[in-house]
């Protein structure tokens, strides 16, 4: 064949081949060298040269050797210099470009990268070609951590193409949306109250967790997490958890589901009685500590409360975070079970020794003790005894004597004095202390030589509507009640007679005449009123001991 032929027939295969730029052709690798290029054959005028970066993986490797074939685009067919110049970038794009349009007609799924973040929204990789997904379309919900999609495989679907812009626009919620569309369908199928499911904790709110069970957020109440009190939601699970609940009920039509995590585990309320006795001592850590007591531990999920008037023997209104913290590991003793309303009453003191017991064994009543003034009441002084208790004068027990309200003021807090212990009542934690005790009473000296109707001179020291008071032997009080008071004058003295003595009032009651009418001089309608029975003084005097011995109460 001669040279004309051959350049004949060759000028014919082109006109056949009819091929423009930007059309796309397989090639043949022909060689790869190191200086970085490709030489591949595709039936055209010369061979070609194309960088060899436009064979390799985003990570870099070779994807192809001699002797593959490979689409490639045709830039020109001759450059000038007799060389045609093809590119494998350019026809892989076109290629991409053609699958990207038919998934876009088809609305089919593709997959992309997130690889960046612009205005608005981030950009994806789609097999070479850069899309722009908006914020709004990442999700179905707003998403926290959008750090953890990138350089993730998505899917996504085109919801804008323009080939002559270069603009695609790719939606990932279409896909979740559709997503959940079926998921959603086949779980209201199946979805019963009382069944087991699985979910993916998605948010947490201050009230409880949505969990995903597949197609319908459930939620999942923090009252329903755990039999124990929490706080918050995240002390137990976090966003992405996937855990085991249980349907508690289900509004098909609204499709909402309220879900429970305790349910999954035994009630720890059962048979706690059987478990917890009254008066039976555990141990138990504090989970909170308010301004009326402790919360205790004993068991998960079960939680008793220490009130404050339970935590020491002495100080009923100590501050609780002055005697536990958060935390601490405590003894205590059952005092009531209420299972009805799930509450538990816990005592702390109960496991320490009872001071007022100990006081009870160690002294009894007639026994003289010491102590110092702790506060003055209207009512009383307090004495501070051993193991910080304390024990109460009654103001009718500070003096024989004297008015009660009018001795109190005469005493000063720290002073110390001895007293008689008139009643021991632990139980109710009291203790009746006795001052005049610790002298003999004056009144009963007295009446032991001057029984009832006996004369005796007095001395008018207060002259009121009705009664006058008066002096007798110069120090027992008495009183005359009268309609004859202008009689009497202050600071005179008379004869008057001995008409009743009653403990509780403290002082005598006075006659004008020797023969009482009083409800004592009574009991013997035989006896001469001037010349009572022994037996009714000493009944007036064991009376007042047994009054006396009552004080506390």
């Amino acid at each position: 064949m001669t040279t004309e032929t051959f350049e004949t027939l060759l000028n014919e295969t082109f006109e056949n081949l009819n091929m423009t730029p930007g059309e796309i052709t397989q090639a043949e690798i022909l060689n790869i060298s190191d200086s970085g290029y490709v030489t591949v054959s595709a039936g055209l005028k010369s061979e070609a040269e194309i960088p060899i970066a436009e064979f390799k993986d985003p990570s870099g490797e070779l994807t192809v050797k001699v002797g593959d074939y490979v689409d490639v685009a045709i830039e020109s067919l001759e450059n000038g210099y007799g060389e045609t110049c093809l590119s494998r970038e350019k026809a892989i794009r076109i290629a991409v470009w053609g699958v990207l349009e038919t998934a876009h007609v088809e609305n089919s799924t593709i997959t992309g990268k997130i690889s960046g973040r612009v205005k608005g929204g981030f950009t994806v990789e789609l097999g070479g070609v850069m899309a722009f997904l908006p914020g709004s379309l990442i999700d179905v919900r707003p998403v926290k951590d959008l750090e953890s999609l990138e350089q993730q495989s998505l899917d996504f679907k085109i919801v804008k193409i323009d080939k002559k812009r270069n603009n695609i626009v790719v939606s990932r919620r279409a896909v979740i949306e559709a997503d959940t569309s079926v998921e959603r369908g086949q779980l209201l199928s199946t979805l019963e109250e009382g069944m087991e499911i699985k979910g993916i904790i998605k948010n947490l709110t201050d009230y409880g967790a949505f969990v995903d069970l597949g197609g319908i957020d459930g939620l999942l109440h923090i009252t329903d997490m755990s039999w124990k009190r929490l706080k918050h939601p995240s002390d137990i699970v976090n966003v992405g958890d996937e855990v085991n609940v249980r349907v508690l009920s289900f509004d098909r039509e609204k499709q909402r589901v309220s879900l429970g995590l305790k349910q999954l585990r035994g009630d720890p309320w059962a048979n706690i009685s059987t478990r917890y006795p009254s008066q039976a001592r555990v141990f138990g850590q504090v989970t909170n500590v308010t301004e009326y007591g402790c919360f205790v531990e004993i068991e998960e999920g079960i939680e008793g409360l220490v009130h404050m008037s339970e935590m020491d023997w002495t100080n009923k209104n100590i501050h609780p975070s002055n005697v536990v913290q958060v935390g601490d590991e405590l003894e205590v003793m059952v005092l009531e079970i209420d299972e009805k309303r799930r509450r538990i009453s816990l005592g702390l003191k109960q496991c320490t020794p009872n001071p007022w017991q100990q006081f009870l064994q160690n002294h009894e009543v007639g026994e003289v003790i010491r102590g110092s003034i702790r506060s003055i009441t209207d009512f009383g002084i307090f004495i501070g005894l051993e193991n910080n208790i304390d024990g109460l004068i009654h103001r009718s027990d500070i003096s024989w004597v004297e008015d009660g309200e009018s001795a109190i003021h005469a005493f000063k807090r720290g002073e110390e004095l001895t007293t008689v212990i008139l009643s021991i009542d632990a139980e109710r934690e009291r203790i009746s202390l006795g001052l005049k005790q610790t002298s003999s009473d004056p009144f009963e000296a007295f009446l032991a030589t001057h029984p009832l109707g006996s004369a005796v001179e007095v001395k008018v020291t207060e002259i009121e509507s009705k009664q006058l008071k008066a002096e007798i032997d110069g120090k027992l009080p008495g009183i005359l009640r009268t309609h004859h008071l202008d009689d009497y004058q202050v600071d005179q003295e008379y004869t008057l007679y001995i008409a009743q003595y009653d403990p509780k009032d403290g002082c005598i009651q006075l006659s004008t005449t020797p023969h009482s009418k009083s409800k004592t001089s009574s009991q013997s309608s035989t006896a001469d009123a001037s010349e009572p029975p022994v037996n009714t003084i000493v009944a007036d005097i064991l009376k007042a001991k047994l009054d006396r011995s009552n004080k506390s109460d």
